[in-house]
């Protein structure tokens, strides 16, 4: 039985969130009651909200931002340009992109900007290419790949990802 147990910090407004010792946060812009699991790295830049469960084997780089009551599966790593809103769920190993030709060494002057709009949800290893927003409400089918845009309440399965009906 391991002896390493999970960390609450609390500041001083008495607001707490657990952060396990073996996950590397280096964000100080973590929220309210979230939830940072083991193997998870957070870098100095990004931020998530409250309530979130932050599930292990994730990573996070600095131009990332994450709303409130996100859950986030484990191995899904979030690149810069990354922003979900509120209430989204992302799937394990779902997988993001920001860079349509990405080459070793040669970075754009700018990442495209992937957008994960309120109330989402993204199955199990669908991949989302760069510059792709997900709209209000939408759901990605396990394993599909988002190669376009998604409507709000949009059902998208396949690929690529093709609409199969509304949820609204």
């Amino acid at each position: 039985m391991s002896l390493i147990t999970s960390e609450v910090m609390k500041n001083l407004s008495g607001d707490q969130k657990m952060i396990h010792p073996l996950s590397d946060v280096q964000s100080s812009q973590i929220g309210t009651n979230t939830n940072v699991w083991q193997f998870v790295v957070i870098l100095p830049k990004a931020r998530i909200g409250d309530d979130c469960n932050i599930c292990s084997h994730c990573f996070f780089e600095n131009d990332v931002d994450i709303g409130h009551r996100v859950t986030v599966k484990c191995g899904v790593q979030l690149w810069d340009g990354t922003t979900v809103e509120d209430d989204v769920f992302i799937g394990p190993n779902v997988t993001f992109s920001n860079d349509k030709y990405p080459r070793s060494k040669n970075y754009p002057d700018e990442f495209s900007r992937t957008l994960i709009k309120q109330s989402a949800s993204i199955g199990a290893n669908a991949t989302i290419l760069p510059g792709i927003t997900i709209g209000t409400g939408a759901m990605v089918g396990a394993g599909s790949v988002v190669t376009k845009d998604v409507p709000d309440y949009a059902l998208v399965i396949g690929n690529p990802a093709k609409i199969i009906r509304y949820l609204k």
